[in-house]
């Protein structure tokens, strides 16, 4: 089955998803993180999906991948921003951290089909 728009895509979905949770969890941040660690971790946080949703309308492959993979380094970013705010204190955040794992998962797979189509 072929998708007609980004937003159908599972990944971007479930990538979406981790934004929301990010903003939610970032509202209970020490008042002198807005401009820091909140600040860093919305912006690592939306390039997920916002990436993915680039890359999808990209007509070649290598431009594909590119924009996946762009979007998978900003999710290791964040997987480093959910540990550093775990370890200062900041709340619990293991449903986020197995979202990103899930997405992460997801968009492996996505990028190896797009690496291994034939366009």
């Amino acid at each position: 089955m072929t998708t007609q728009k980004f937003q159908e895509l599972i990944v971007w979905q479930k990538a979406h998803q981790f934004v929301l949770g990010v903003y939610k969890y970032i509202k209970t941040f020490p008042k002198e993180e807005v401009y820091a660690l909140s600040s860093q971790f919305k912006r690592a946080a939306v390039s997920i999906p916002a990436n993915i949703a680039e890359g999808y309308k990209k007509r070649g492959k290598a431009d594909k991948a590119r924009f996946m993979n762009i979007a998978q380094g900003s999710l290791e970013e964040c997987q480093y921003y959910l540990i550093l705010s775990y370890d200062l204190g900041y709340g619990e955040n293991e449903d986020l951290r197995l979202l990103l794992n899930e997405v992460g998962k997801m968009l492996e797979s996505y990028n190896q089909k797009i690496l291994n189509s034939i366009f």
